[in-house]
């Protein structure tokens, strides 16, 4: 007998999120018996609306603003990587009630990068992360993962990257000034912010210090090519773009649920792009 189960995403606002159209069409595509929805929950009804979904026979959701935070204190266990990164994106409702929270964004980051830049070797030089918000916490632990030789975190607002870098050890705050003295010897650029998104102010840096064999990655997905992105194509180094981390960060949620890791293929991605 095939068992139908419910997953979601929950958030405030939701109607934006992508996640709906990928799990479905990975549903569709393994003739899987369940539903994804998009759920709207506002902030001051979290308790009472994860306790709703637990009555409703959901076995899980994925979590995104504002209740990455927020979501952690209402859970039975948390994973090392989820707490690592100080957020949860993803629940497991298990059949007794308990539930999990884990965190797939540093999975899909490393998979993305992994696919768009075969064979790239994270020791051959300092990695510079520009930002110091929650998408920059999962791009950290990620590349400490995968034993980057120096992480370097430059954000405008000192501080931040500061408070960012002593949850990691080994790794370097800077301040926003800084940037073309370390952008010499980079081999890698990735930025985490949100400027360069449609409705955003354009990132604005000259990439003339950065060496051509850099790579550069843009987290934002909408635009697909950024400015940065665009100008470091121009420039002749390779790039990677942002929506692969989407795709990917989805895949072991979708495996926790409903039992199959699934594929990012071209027919996902023109979708989710459309």
């Amino acid at each position: 007998m095939t068992v139908f189960k419910k997953a979601g995403v929950i958030g405030w606002p939701i109607s934006h999120s992508k996640s709906p159209l990928i799990h479905g069409y990975w549903l569709d595509k393994q003739g899987l018996s369940g539903t994804y929805e998009a759920i709207p929950i506002k902030p001051e009804d979290l308790e009472k609306e994860v306790a709703k979904l637990k009555q409703d026979g959901f076995c899980g959701f994925n979590v995104t603003v504002p209740h990455k935070q927020a979501i952690m204190p209402l859970l039975s266990t948390i994973s090392a990587d989820a707490k690592r990164i100080g957020a949860v994106n993803t629940v497991i409702i298990r059949p007794d009630g308990s539930t999990e929270g884990r965190n797939t964004d540093a999975f899909g980051f490393i998979e993305n990068l992994k696919e768009g830049a075969k064979n790239f070797d994270f020791q051959k030089g300092p990695a510079i992360v520009l930002g110091a918000g929650g998408a920059a916490r999962a791009v950290v632990h990620a590349l400490g993962l995968e034993g980057a030789s120096e992480i370097r975190i430059v954000n405008r607002t000192l501080a931040r990257a500061q408070e960012l870098a002593s949850a990691f050890p080994g790794t370097k705050a800077y301040g926003w000034g800084h940037l073309p003295n370390l952008m010499q010897d980079a081999a890698l650029l990735i930025n985490t912010t949100s400027l360069g998104m449609k409705s955003q102010p354009e990132l604005d840096i000259d990439l003339a210090p950065l060496p051509t064999a850099a790579l550069v990655h843009d987290i934002v997905y909408a635009p697909l090519n950024t400015r940065l992105l665009t100008e470091a194509q121009k420039r002749g180094n390779p790039t990677v773009t942002g929506i692969g981390m989407l795709l990917h960060q989805a895949r072991p949620a979708f495996e926790a649920w409903f039992g199959i890791l699934p594929v990012v293929d071209e027919n996902l991605r023109a979708k989710v792009l459309a």
